[in-house]
């Protein structure tokens, strides 16, 4: 079954609303990192809260969401933009930890309780826009949420969830996010509380088959109106010539010293962990260029 991600609003426009199924888009993240299972989880959580506040975005904007807790996964970084294209990487990938207490996986030990999150808006203007709160939970559904209502001042809740098998495979992944607009009535408010709280888990109702539009008939009932479904996807921008510019932009006298010293160059991507390598011919070449640069 195809990723798929849906936005809408519910009730007369009172509330705006994101539901996502990321399962392949976790998956490649799981397979080109190697990441453990608590790994997967919190990379996937953070992936999944990226791609859903990427389609909030226009044309050709894009964000970076990074997740600095003190714990062993060091750090989490997603971009994500508002075709729905998304990539990411963690620091340590082969963290996994005992279950929680909950018998789950815990993601909240490996992130962190201590730290900040941020997210970084490429708007298409002269400066970005940061907004960063402080690491309150560290189980990323409870941070983003305290994301949405201090830095973009938008009251909200954020439901997010990955599944993985005991061979480290990723069985579900997803998640919503519900933002309340001004106007809502306090017996409204009130009914969308009580919907969250009973909500089942988003990978339990992902594993029952249902789909990111009846996830969020759950929560707001029959009274939602879709506007956009896209499929989110893994999509990374580095090329062999964007490294290639990279290192000429090093001098002439670095890439001697690479050809000297070894021979060759492996420059490595972060957030897709392709390599490109680059042979002493190779970096000859770039010498010549750098010198008529």
């Amino acid at each position: 079954m195809k990723d798929e991600l849906v936005r809408g609003t519910a009730w007369n426009g009172g509330i705006r609303v994101f539901a996502a199924r990321t399962t392949e888009l976790v998956s490649e993240l799981q397979r080109r990192h190697g990441t453990f299972p608590t790994a997967t989880a919190a990379l996937g959580r953070a992936a999944t809260a990226a791609a859903m506040m990427g389609v909030m975005l226009k044309g050709n904007e894009k964000l970076t969401v990074q997740v600095k807790g003190d714990g062993p996964l060091g750090q989490i970084v997603i971009d994500a933009n508002a075709a729905g294209e998304v990539r990411g990487y963690v620091d340590h990938p082969q963290v996994h930890l005992a279950s929680n207490n909950q018998g789950k996986l815990d993601v909240a030990g490996a992130v962190g309780r201590n730290g900040y999150l941020h997210v970084i808006k490429d708007l298409g203007l002269k400066e970005t826009y940061t907004g960063s709160v402080p690491i309150i939970s560290g189980e990323l559904g409870e941070d983003f949420t305290l994301y949405f209502a201090e830095s973009e001042q938008s009251p909200s809740a954020v439901g997010l969830g990955v599944l993985v098998d005991t061979d480290g495979t990723v069985l579900h992944a997803g998640g919503f996010i519900v933002q309340v607009m001004p106007g809502l009535s306090e017996e409204q408010l009130v009914r969308l509380e009580r919907a969250i709280a009973g909500m089942p888990h988003v990978t339990a109702l992902l594993d029952q088959g249902e789909t990111p539009e009846s996830l969020l008939h759950f929560l707001v009932g029959e009274d939602l109106t879709i506007y956009q479904t896209i499929e989110p996807v893994f999509k990374c921008k580095c090329t062999r010539e964007r490294f290639e510019k990279a290192l000429i932009t090093l001098g002439q006298k670095e890439i001697r010293s690479l050809i000297e010293e070894d021979g060759k160059a492996e420059l490595h991507c972060h957030f897709c962990n392709e390599k490109y390598l680059f042979d002493a011919d190779d970096l000859e070449a770039l010498y010549r260029l750098a010198d008529r640069n």
